[in-house]
């Protein structure tokens, strides 16, 4: 099970900061000469937040998620104002317990599907439950000894 520790708000607040942006795209397999210039700067949380009132930040705890690539002590960013559809990651609560798993059926049945085998589905019919929000980005650490 992946468990959640709330973090908090989008701070609306504060100025946006632009991060140079390097033209061209960087290839994940055969590597290619990089770009010597750059082509914009980026806002990243104009980029990864569509609705900043209705957004707050999470991180995930366990290891239910893997595959789904949510790892444990990732930050995951949440909108409470989007629906839920079929196969969106969710902030759940469960009979009283928090946790993110994807929205999905089994038979005609709605489930909460977890991304790791060693971890069953979480029926939801007939279960207490509140959708806290839709998962919309994960960030994760690829370096270790980065600060979370």
């Amino acid at each position: 099970m992946i468990h959640l520790e709330i973090l908090g708000r989008v701070d609306q607040t504060t100025l946006p900061i632009a991060l140079p942006l390097a033209a061209g795209e960087v290839r994940a397999g055969f590597p290619s000469p990089a770009d010597d210039y750059l082509e914009q700067e980026l806002d990243l949380v104009a980029h990864l937040i569509q609705h900043p009132s209705a957004t707050f930040y999470m991180r995930a705890k366990g290891a239910s998620m893997v595959r789904d690539g949510i790892y444990d002590g990732d930050l995951l960013i949440v909108d409470r104002s989007l629906d839920p559809k079929d196969g969106d990651v969710l902030v759940i609560s469960v009979d009283g317990e928090l946790t993110c798993k994807r929205l999905g059926k089994i038979g005609n049945l709605p489930h909460l599907l977890p991304a790791n085998p060693s971890f069953q589905p979480i029926p939801l019919e007939g279960a207490d439950c509140q959708v806290w929000g839709v998962v919309t980005h994960n960030v994760h650490a690829l370096r270790r000894g980065v600060a979370r």
